[in-house]
């Protein structure tokens, strides 16, 4: 826990957008990523203990808001997130976020933090835990359908964690492409601008899809995908809102966070509610396989989950520790007589 002196309880730790910007350079990109990384696994390997269920969502014609809460019994947090693909048009971004991690045996927070950052970096630290794993053995080529914001920390995840070192990017707008190229160069990857997505997977070992309309979409076609790859969908994460052809489904192992969840807002809600899934924790315990062999479609059917989250936040706590790159918020009205919340107040006049 960030250690706060007992006169000082009611402050809370928080992170703004500026101390996380110096706290990702302070740590290093990469590193952090491999550092939620290490997170997230340790508590997927004790899934059973967590509170779960499936986030609580929002939706209007715009958009979704979303609150996703999880407790392991001891710390309970939640993320606040939205999701509007078209603020871009307006000069804002498609997905906000912030989170919090309290006390449970006193229900205090112990810390509040923007997670519009930590967000891209959590998705795509846990896309690449789950590639190093899932992927080919060797893959050194990934596909980047879909160049917005989460296409520079997944290129840069899975260049970290798996260990690839060619990226191939596509998008239908060829300054999305751009950008994501210049934001690259220099970063280690070969970075490869493709005219069509077709041209994007030639190679591939690993296939990332992360488009933002909120609509069933074909991203990708049956034929588009060969034996032996991975793919990591992580475009499609509310109802309504695909990204794969319902046949590749029928080929491809498919392995879920939360299938309550995903069935809501995954690929798989286009399937029968009984189509079956891997829960992918179970991989990481030794209770299911992973990928069985070479030929195999692997499918990381993501939507994000609290558990990710509280991983992140849990990480970011951590870090935090002995520096100065948090305020002290005076968020909790904490009165020296607990009993005594009116005369804290009129105190106060004077």
């Amino acid at each position: 826990m960030i250690n706060l002196a007992p006169s000082d309880k009611a402050l809370v730790p928080f992170v703004s957008v500026d101390n996380m910007m110096k706290l990702v350079h302070h740590i290093g990109v990469e590193p952090m990523m491999r550092g939620i990384a290490d997170y997230i696994e340790a508590d997927f390997l004790r899934w059973e203990l967590f509170d779960k269920t499936p986030r609580v969502a929002s939706h209007s014609e715009s958009g979704v808001i979303e609150l996703m809460p999880t407790s392991d019994g001891d710390v309970y947090g939640f993320k606040y997130v939205n999701g509007h693909p078209s603020n871009t048009a307006d000069g804002l971004q498609t997905v906000t976020a912030f989170g919090l991690l309290a006390d449970v045996a006193s229900g205090y927070p112990v810390l509040l933090s923007e997670m519009t950052l930590l967000t891209a970096m959590r998705t795509a630290a846990t896309s690449a835990l789950v590639a190093r794993v899932l992927a080919p053995e060797g893959s050194k080529v990934m596909a980047m359908i879909g160049n917005g914001t989460q296409s520079e920390f997944q290129s840069l995840a899975m260049k970290t964690i798996v260990g690839i070192e060619e990226v191939r990017l596509y998008d239908i707008d060829a300054a999305a492409i751009e950008k994501c190229a210049t934001n690259l160069a220099g970063q280690g990857l070969r970075v490869v601008k493709c005219k069509t997505a077709e041209e994007a997977i030639e190679g591939a070992q690993i296939i990332t899809t992360c488009t933002a309309d909120k609509q069933y979409a074909t991203i990708l076609t049956d034929n588009m995908v060969g034996a032996g790859v991975h793919i990591n969908a992580i475009g499609g994460d509310c109802p309504g809102k695909t990204e794969l052809a319902p046949a590749i489904l029928h080929r491809a192992e498919i392995f879920v966070e939360y299938p309550e969840q995903t069935r809501i807002e995954g690929e798989i809600q286009q399937m029968a509610a009984d189509h079956p899934v891997t829960e992918f924790w179970e991989v990481l315990t030794g209770a299911s396989k992973g990928r069985t062999d070479d030929a195999q479609i692997t499918l990381f059917d993501s939507v994000g989950f609290a558990i990710e989250d509280f991983s992140a936040l849990r990480y970011v706590r951590d870090q935090i520790k002995d520096t100065d790159l948090f305020l002290a918020l005076d968020l909790l009205a904490d009165p020296e007589d607990p009993r005594d919340l009116f005369g804290m107040l009129q105190r106060a006049k004077t």
